[in-house]
């Protein structure tokens, strides 16, 4: 399906140059002299290079209709995702790399939505947040807690974030699985 190049956004998958490419970030400039064009950085869905590519925002790109299936996870199999169907119980096995920084959040039997195109898995989406416990957290300074400053913290999975100064090692926590960030305390 064709669409103008202003239309673009993240998330969606695009084929260009013979190729099928899935669109990572996607920014509009508009110079101080001549026309507005859009900047978008890619993933090539094959071989997993990255690439940035400019068109000006009358130009057309092909767009590929995803198709959004839910499956369940079940465990990690070398470099690959072993996922279920709940409908069907059929396993499949998709690259790992699909998540990139995502990956650490990726927990036992949670439920994904994987983006399909022709059957070829394009991207995962995981939940917009999950629960997990804090490791290592530096102590409070005194004073701290006067200002609204953060300190940092790793969590279970390994990965590093900024928590609220009243946070301590051994506390469950909310956190946002698309940029790391805290949310709140974990209730129950």
């Amino acid at each position: 399906m064709k669409q103008q190049a202003n239309l673009i956004r993240a998330g969606q998958v695009i084929e260009h140059d013979g190729r099928r490419w899935t669109v990572l970030k996607q920014q509009i400039i508009s110079p101080g002299k001549g026309g507005a064009f859009i900047q978008v950085d890619m993933r090539d869905l094959k071989t997993g290079n990255k690439t940035n590519e400019r068109w000006r925002t009358a130009d057309t790109v092909e767009r590929l209709m995803t198709e959004e299936k839910e499956y369940t996870y079940s465990y990690l199999d070398g470099t690959n995702l072993v996922l279920m169907d709940p409908e069907t119980f059929e396993q499949a096995l998709i690259p790992a790399d699909i998540l990139g920084e995502q990956l650490p959040f990726l927990q036992d039997n949670m439920t994904v939505i994987v983006d399909l195109v022709e059957d070829d898995p394009v991207a995962i989406h995981l939940p917009a947040t999950v629960v997990l416990e804090i490791v290592e957290a530096d102590p409070v300074t005194k004073g701290q807690t006067a200002t609204s400053s953060y300190k940092p913290a790793r969590l279970s999975n390994g990965v590093k974030t900024m928590v609220p100064p009243f946070i301590e090692t051994g506390e469950r926590i909310v956190v946002r699985t698309d940029d790391s960030t805290y949310v709140e305390r974990a209730k129950g």
